[in-house]
């Protein structure tokens, strides 16, 4: 036989034998058997690995602020809410459509342009409401009121002090007027909120009293903007209003907040005086303006201001939110009656980044219309309706308030808004 061949399966033999050696259970004696300890995985011995899972994105906060305008009571309407039964006052069917918008809000506020002074109720022109006024609005979902306009001291210093009291009962934060000294000098009056998590320092201001002047031991009681509030009305105090928003900003909330009473009565446009005020507070510091007064609404927009420091800021004003609640009749006068019966709820969408930072990320509304019913039985003549939501009631037959006159109303109460403050931003909250 071949010498290579022999080599070459003597090898091959050994080879097998070294290989049967080192396969588990073939006869070697360096392997474990099944029945040692030795588990026949030991990755079974291998610590377990922990998984660590991701932090999630924080998420940013979003939270709805709703504001209002001139919640007031003229005689017409105290008298519908009248409850002969109880002899008590009941507003909660005059509000009820804006409530089931107002259940939405993280925030609420308006301005309660009428004092809560007790004794005889009176309408214009120097109020005085009923204080179940104060219980529906917080029922309505209202959380904070400005308590200064020109007819905080209808009357009197009495009415002005009791009216913050009877907010205080209710449950209803209140800025703008003052019981003494220490109340206005705490946070120079400045009340800060909570809106949905984000925090926000608001504060109010008149232009003036209707003529009234404040004793000068008094002049804490009423945040009043002019120097000369009494006579001319033309010369702001800048002075103050600057101290007021370095308090604000030294606050370091995430928003400021300043609701006004200001401009001309029945004027659908802002005035020159109302811009230049405007522009001072947002370049100190504002970062929403909400103005009231002129009974009618007024236009929004986005605005520039300079600060102190030189640098222009931006931030948002409505120079009118017209009336809320009101009585307001002008029978001569097709578009002021229209006008002072329209009114919106504006719906501010605030936005705070994961970085803290805080910003208006949208601005919508929904038209309202006062309704005058007077053909109808005390507690049915004075509703505040959704308009959008009373017109398409009438159109689909099931309207118990809407007739055709009143949805012709209706429908120039919506083109009013649209003209006034755009069409755009018409739609409803979620």
């Amino acid at each position: 036989m071949n010498r290579k061949l022999i080599r070459l399966g003597a090898l091959l033999a050994a080879l097998a034998i070294i290989l049967t050696a080192c396969v588990p259970g073939g006869g070697s004696s360096s392997q474990p058997s099944a029945s040692q300890d030795t588990p026949a995985d030991a990755s079974q011995n291998l610590p377990a690995v922990e998984v660590i899972q991701p932090e999630p994105e924080p998420e940013p906060i979003v939270s709805h602020l709703m504001v209002a305008g001139d919640v007031m009571s003229h005689t017409p309407l105290t008298n519908d809410v009248y409850v002969a039964e109880t002899d008590s006052y009941d507003y909660t069917h005059v509000l009820q459509f804006a409530a089931q918008q107002l259940q939405l809000a993280d925030y609420a506020v308006a301005n309660l342009e009428t004092p809560l002074a007790g004794g005889q109720h009176t309408g214009y022109p120097r109020f005085n409401s009923p204080d179940e006024l104060a219980y529906n609005v917080k029922e309505a979902g209202f959380d904070l009121l400005s308590t200064v306009n020109n007819h905080t001291r209808d009357k009197g210093m009495d009415g002005l002090f009791r009216t913050i009291d009877v907010l205080d009962e209710a449950g209803l934060a209140h800025v703008g007027t003052y019981r003494t000294q220490e109340e206005r000098d705490e946070n120079h009056g400045i009340y800060v909120a909570d809106v949905g998590g984000i925090s926000v320092a608001f504060l109010a201001y008149t232009y003036g009293l209707n003529g009234f002047q404040l004793d000068s031991d008094m002049m804490y009681a009423a945040n009043v903007y002019n120097l000369d509030y009494y006579t001319t009305l033309a010369n702001p105090n800048y002075d103050m209003l600057a101290e007021d928003m370095a308090a604000a900003r030294a606050l370091d909330t995430d928003m400021i907040a300043v609701i006004i009473h200001w401009g001309n009565e029945y004027h659908a446009q802002q005035n020159t005086y109302q811009e230049q005020v405007a522009e001072f507070l947002v370049g100190h510091g504002a970062d929403l303006v909400l103005g009231g007064h002129p009974h009618v609404l007024e236009p929004y927009m986005t605005i520039t201001g300079q600060g102190p420091d030189g640098q222009e800021r931006e931030g948002f004003v409505i120079y009118s939110l017209g009336n809320f609640i009101s009585n307001q009749y002008f029978p001569d006068n097709h578009w002021q009656d229209l006008a002072t019966k329209t009114t919106v709820i504006l719906d501010l969408e605030l936005t705070k980044d994961p970085g803290g930072n805080t910003s208006l990320t949208d601005v919508r509304y929904t038209p309202y219309y006062m309704l005058h019913r007077n053909n109808k039985p005390v507690g049915e003549r004075r509703h505040l309706v959704n308009v959008h939501q009373s017109m398409e009631e009438y159109e689909a037959g099931t309207s118990e308030l809407i007739d055709a006159r009143s949805y012709a109303a209706l429908q120039e109460a919506l083109d009013f808004c649209h003209e006034v403050l755009g069409a755009e931003g018409d739609r409803p909250s979620e």
